[in-house]
C-alpha cells in the first residue's frame, strides 16, 4: 500500500469528483511535488505530517520563485487531499487547518478588443477547404459561446439542437448547460457539417463535431495551437489562448450591458464570485463616461483648510 495513498486519491478525483483530465494531471503534478518535499524531510508516511511541514514547503516554493497565485493553486490541491484523507480515516487531524494561504491581488482577465475580433473574421481569408473552415469554426464557436477548449473538443453533432438553436455543453464536473447559437452561426455550422461529411464519408467517423485532418477527434491542445496562431495576427496581448476568447466573450457581453447572472449561466460558473471580474472593465468605462459628461466631474478638489 502506498504510504501517501496517492492512487486512491486520484481515483476519488476522477470517479467521484469527476475532475477533467487536465485538472487531474495538474493535481497529480502538485501532489507529487509536495510528497517529494516530504521525502526530502525524511518523512515516509502521513503519520508525521504537520502544518509546519506545509509551511516549510510554502517557503521552499517561494524561494524557487513561485508566485503566490501558483502556491495557492497547489495549496488548493493539498486542501482537497487532506480533506479526503481525513474523511477516509487515513489521518486524525487535517494539518491544512492551521495553514494560511498567501495573499494575491485580483488578476484581471486578458481579452481581445472587439475591433480586433471583427478584423480577424472580416479580413482574414481562411480558405474554402476543410482545414481552413475547421479553423474558422473553432474561433467562431469559442468567441460566440465562451466555451472552454475541452468543452469544444468534446462537442458532438448530436449536442447541436438546431430546432431550439442551442448547444448542449458538458462542463466541469459533468455539469450540463445550454449555450445559444446565434443565427449567423447556424448557417455556418450547417455548411461545415456538410463539408465534414464530404471530407470524411466513412460510417465509422467519430461523432465529434471537430475532426482533425486525419478524421480523429480534435484535441484541446490542437485547438489551443489554432487559436494562438490566429490571435497572433490581430493582437499583441501576451496570452493568446482559447481561454482569452472565453474572457473576450464575457467581457464584451459585460461592456455591452449584459446581466451578470446571464453571463454566469453562459459561462457555466457555479457562483457569481467567479463572474464578477468581468465587471471591472465595465466600471472603468462608466467612470470614463462620467468624467467626460458630468458638468462637475472636472471641478478641482476643495483646498484643505489652513
Amino acid at each position: 500500500m502506498e504510504a501517501f495513498h496517492q492512487s486512491s486519491f486520484y481515483g476519488y478525483l476522477a470517479l467521484e469528483r469527476r475532475f477533467s483530465a487536465h485538472t487531474l494531471s495538474a493535481y497529480q503534478s502538485d501532489l507529487a511535488n509536495f510528497i517529494a518535499f516530504l521525502e526530502q524531510q525524511c518523512l515516509t508516511s502521513l503519520d508525521g505530517v504537520r502544518h509546519s511541514h506545509i509551511r516549510s514547503w510554502m517557503v521552499a516554493q517561494m524561494q524557487e520563485g513561485q508566485s503566490n497565485r501558483s502556491i495557492n493553486r497547489r495549496l488548493s490541491c493539498l486542501k482537497t487531499y487532506f480533506k479526503y484523507l481525513k474523511k477516509r480515516g487515513f489521518i486524525d487531524k487535517d494539518p491544512m487547518k492551521k495553514v494560511i494561504s498567501p495573499k494575491t491581488g485580483t488578476r484581471l482577465p486578458v481579452y481581445v478588443q472587439e475591433s480586433q475580433m471583427t478584423a480577424l473574421f472580416t479580413f482574414h481569408d481562411f480558405g474554402d477547404d476543410y482545414l481552413g473552415q475547421l479553423h474558422r469554426i473553432i474561433l467562431e464557436l469559442l468567441y460566440a459561446t465562451g466555451m472552454r477548449r475541452s468543452e469544444l473538443s468534446n462537442l458532438k453533432i448530436k449536442d447541436i439542437d438546431f430546432g431550439r438553436s442551442v448547444f448542449r455543453v458538458l462542463g466541469k464536473g459533468q455539469k450540463e448547460r445550454f449555450a445559444p447559437i446565434p443565427p449567423y452561426i447556424v448557417s455556418m455550422l450547417n455548411a461545415f457539417i456538410t463539408l465534414r461529411a464530404a471530407t470524411f464519408p466513412s460510417a465509422e467517423t467519430p461523432p465529434f463535431l471537430l475532426l482533425n485532418r486525419k478524421g480523429a477527434q480534435m484535441s484541446p491542445e490542437s485547438i489551443y495551437y489554432v487559436v494562438h496562431k490566429y490571435l497572433s495576427l490581430v493582437t499583441t496581448v501576451e496570452q493568446r489562448s482559447p481561454h482569452v476568447l472565453r474572457h473576450s466573450f464575457a467581457t464584451h457581453l459585460s461592456n455591452n450591458g449584459a446581466d451578470l447572472n446571464a453571463i454566469k449561466e453562459l459561462l457555466g460558473h457555479s457562483s457569481l464570485a467567479a463572474t464578477q471580474i468581468y465587471m471591472h472593465n465595465n466600471i472603468e468605462r462608466l467612470k470614463k463616461v462620467y468624467d467626460q459628461a458630468h458638468p462637475k466631474s472636472a471641478e478641482p478638489e476643495d483646498e484643505p483648510p489652513v
